[in-house]
């Protein structure tokens, strides 16, 4: 069940309007989207690099650069450690690229997603010493890893921590609270308190903004950092930054650059995707491009995902982009298998009433036993964890709903963890086996949620009629572009439509063209996309069997009598009752009737 809420923020959009040059409704969506100010709309329809802040503003950004300016003169050797997925990836790329065009003597390391997992460690930091490295520069973590950076510092080594996550903090008693931050040479974080950089939600691209501080320190034209832009924009997207404020300047500007990027590797995964013809959003950084990078770190290694964005010749980035491709496909089967395999455990053991779902795929591979967990949130609007078996034991991802702040609950009972850790809408820990029960057990007997707490809750921009709708609008709405987190596509609900009649367009079933209509008698055309016979159950149980019959187009009467007599034929033949004769009436029968299906 759903439950909708229509936005009520007020605002004189007659005037917004006047001034933009646009329509009232598209100045309540941008007041929709809290923004308050002729300055912040001015800024969220036309921001364009100019309005980016100053990267010297970052805490450390200066230090941190004349730290390196220094180590590149004296040739000591660099080493850049990130993380697995694309952040991370983008993040090595920009960092590498950028301290190679100032000379640097530098290399890098991603760490193993099972072996070594998140973040630096003192294995990766023993590796640097062995290997004669001077100078390590985390991305996208680090923030985390004060006694590995301190393990660092007692080998000689220099560190800089380049990071976005949260600062790790302690509540003391008397209610203070103490952040503990990494002992390195620099810390680079604009979620750091004394930092006082505008905005602090930057991705761990933030190196896109350390490396134009060091370009300004060597006299290198900082518009050459430009060509970053494509790669700083997608790892925003995938990692699901708010596309707001300075996000949203970088994204629309890597968009428009993306087309014609000339970072080769990046080029063939886009031909690899048959993209190239097509307009690129922050769709495809999201659902299509960022998946093959991530799914390297998932299911390889993602250091081949930072060579093919490395790779200069052609052909062999053509070769790469097709190998993460398919590896992608590999890891989208893999999920739906796990989905499959999660709805039926959760089934089978009545599991599925349980107001926080534990779901155990000890077979599971565990990089994607998060991706799984959201399937499972979406599909029952409930808390989610997937736990999957080890070698050293236990481990699990969870997804929750805004009712249920998941890492505070997991905090009642971190007795049944070897590590946790997360935020309010997902979380990560690892456990031994036999605390497996424990952990459901607990988990749902201090879970305060309701009925109303699992109902979808649908957000909806406005009330709109469809007599309010017009091409010159719908093509308005670009300007609101890119969507993603904290930018959503816009919303609009109508009440009391009259739905006059629907067709099946295809043979699948799967797409349905209606023919609606409001009190007013104002027409359109609308489209739905899924099972037709879920649509039809629905609308038997919202308008009763009789209303749901009038509107019944003949194509789906006809291909309900497809299904049946498929199910007769093959109850024949199992049974040794029909010839060839017999089989081929039934094979022109059966397309006679599809061709008439495909029509209705």
């Amino acid at each position: 069940m759903e439950k909708w809420f229509i936005a009520s923020k007020r605002a004189d959009f007659n005037k917004i309007g006047e001034i933009f040059h646009i329509s009232p409704v598209t100045a309540r969506l941008m007041r929709n989207r809290s923004l308050t100010t002729v300055r912040e709309m001015q800024r969220y329809l036309y921001g364009s690099l100019s309005d980016l802040y100053d990267s010297h503003l970052l805490k450390d950004a200066d230090k941190g650069a004349e730290i390196i300016k220094e180590k590149i003169e004296t040739g000591k050797k660099i080493r850049i450690i990130s993380d697995y997925d694309v952040d991370g990836v983008s993040s090595n790329y920009i960092l590498y690229q950028g301290l190679k065009r100032c000379g640097a003597d530098v290399d890098y390391k991603i760490p193993d997603r099972v072996e070594d997992g998140y973040g630096i460690n003192e294995h990766l930091i023993e590796k640097a010493a062995e290997d004669g490295i001077d100078t390590i520069i985390t991305c996208d973590n680090g923030i985390a890893a004060a006694e590995q950076i301190a393990y660092g510092n007692s080998l000689g080594l220099t560190l800089i921590v380049t990071d976005h996550h949260d600062i790790p903090f302690q509540r003391q008693e008397d209610g203070s609270i103490s952040y503990n931050l990494p002992s390195a040479a620099a810390v680079i974080n604009p979620k750091q308190k004394d930092c006082p950089y505008p905005f602090e939600n930057i991705c761990g691209a933030v190196v896109y903004k350390f490396i134009q501080v060091l370009y300004d320190l060597f006299g290198i034209d900082r518009r050459e950092s430009e060509v970053f832009l494509e790669i700083a924009a997608m790892a925003t997207v995938c990692d699901v930054m708010p596309l707001c404020d300075e996000n949203r300047i970088i994204v629309k500007e890597g968009l428009r650059r993306i087309q014609h990027t000339n970072i080769t590797g990046l080029q063939a995964l886009i031909e690899a995707n048959h993209l190239e013809e097509k307009k690129i959003s922050s769709y495809h950084f999201g659902f299509i491009l960022g998946p093959c990078i991530n799914a390297s770190g998932r299911l390889t290694s993602a250091k081949d995902a930072l060579e093919l964005l490395l790779c200069e010749d052609k052909e062999l980035c053509r070769q790469k982009a097709e190998a993460l491709t398919q590896l992608n496909a590999e890891r989208k089967e893999m999920t739906a298998n796990g989905v499959k395999a999660a709805k039926e455990y959760l089934e089978s053991t009545g599991h599925a009433n349980d107001k926080v779902l534990v779901v155990y795929l000890p077979n599971c591979h565990e990089s994607i036993a998060g991706i799984i967990a959201g399937r499972m949130k979406e599909h029952y609007h409930k808390p989610v964890f997937v736990i999957t078996r080890t070698k050293e034991g236990l481990k699990g991802s969870g997804r929750s709903i805004e009712a249920y702040h998941m890492y505070k609950e997991m905090n009642k009972i971190k007795e049944c963890f070897d590590k946790f850790g997360g935020h309010p809408m997902e979380a990560g820990f690892s456990m031994q086996e036999d605390r497996l029960e424990e952990f459901r057990e607990k988990l749902n007997a201090n879970a305060t949620l309701t009925e109303d707490d699992f109902a979808e809750k649908v957000h909806i921009d406005v009330a709109l009629p469809i007599s309010y709708l017009s091409e010159s609008l719908i093509n308005e709405f670009e300007l609101l572009e890119p969507f993603g987190n904290e930018n959503t596509k816009p919303l609009f609900a109508q009440k009391d439509l009259y739905i006059k009649g629907m067709r099946v367009l295809g043979t699948t079933g799967r797409c349905l063209k209606l023919f609606l209509s409001d009190a007013n008698g104002t027409s359109i055309d609308a489209m739905y996309f899924g099972e037709s016979d879920v649509f039809l159950e629905e609308l038997i149980s919202f308008c009763g069997k009789e209303e749901a019959q009038r509107i019944t187009p003949l194509g789906m009467v006809i291909g309900r009598l497809c299904d049946e007599l498929k199910m007769h034929h093959v109850a024949r033949m199992s049974k040794g009752g029909c010839g060839l004769e017999e089989g081929a009436v039934f094979t022109d029968l059966l397309n006679s009737f599809n061709r008439i299906a495909s029509h209705c």
